[in-house]
């Protein structure tokens, strides 16, 4: 599967998920966004960021959601809980999130 941005075609594999990572960008990410129906707020874009940056800087990592809510509460200075983030990311912040992030299918359970 393929979608357009911006004349270029992106490809997608049949999770919905970036095939090249590097494909991404602020207009992929709204692409795949609109794609899950979420609009996306500066919360989505720091969650977005992170999940970005664990997976290059950190040999790929693509943490589960019990870390996503305690590396955003660092963010953020507050507790996140995972209600938190399924607000952001209804079909699962470490499914969806990485989606809507770019980067690779992970076929994993979600949470803890």
């Amino acid at each position: 599967m393929a979608i357009e941005i911006n004349g270029r075609t992106i490809e997608t594999d049949a999770n919905g998920n970036l095939v090249n990572y590097q494909d991404w960008d602020r207009d992929v990410a709204q692409a795949l966004a609109t794609i899950e129906a979420i609009e996306l707020t500066q919360e989505h874009w720091d969650v977005l960021e992170y999940l970005r940056e664990e997976f290059q800087n950190n040999n790929g990592n693509q943490p589960m959601e019990r870390q996503i809510n305690k590396d955003m509460g660092k963010r953020w200075g507050k507790t996140v809980s995972s209600k938190d983030l399924y607000k952001l990311f209804p079909l699962a912040p470490s499914k969806q999130g990485n989606r809507v992030a770019g980067l690779p299918y992970i076929a994993r359970k979600g949470g803890y």
